[in-house]
């Protein structure tokens, strides 16, 4: 993975869903949790979603808002 994609998945928006227009980053962690049960989506929204599960579950989200876009 490089910094693009980080970036990009940082700043990616949620197209669906109870939390459609939120940035991934701020998906709430049960959100991610409950994904992670039931699978991601294919794609590269299920990567950025598997990506920003491990994020949150390793309390990195911090670290990350840096990178966070408007």
């Amino acid at each position: 993975m490089d910094e693009q994609q980080l970036i990009d998945a940082v700043n990616q928006v949620m197209p669906f869903g109870k939390y459609a227009g939120r940035k991934l980053i701020q998906l709430p962690e049960p959100y991610l949790v409950w994904f992670h049960g039931k699978g991601f989506p294919e794609g590269k929204l299920g990567q950025q979603l598997a990506l920003m599960y491990e994020v949150k579950l390793n309390g990195l989200e911090d670290m990350l808002q840096p990178l966070i876009k408007g």
